[in-house]
């Protein structure tokens, strides 16, 4: 793992996983993946990080 950020004017996690450039992205709700012309993850973001990190989301992703 590269890199790890948080924004806290727009409340995103930004886990850099490598530099390569990146090519397309998928999103999934609050989270955002970024992957290389080669289909490597290179990044992944997750939106809305204290709501999404929040004590009813832990609990209802543990209860999954």
């Amino acid at each position: 793992m590269k890199k790890i950020s948080y924004s806290k004017d727009v409340d995103a996690l930004l886990i850099e996983i490598s530099n390569d450039a990146i090519a397309y992205a998928e999103e999934d709700g609050q989270v955002i993946l970024h992957y290389s012309p080669d289909d490597k993850l290179v990044l992944v973001e997750i939106l809305d990080f204290r709501r999404f990190m929040s004590k009813e989301s832990v609990a209802a992703m543990l209860a999954a």
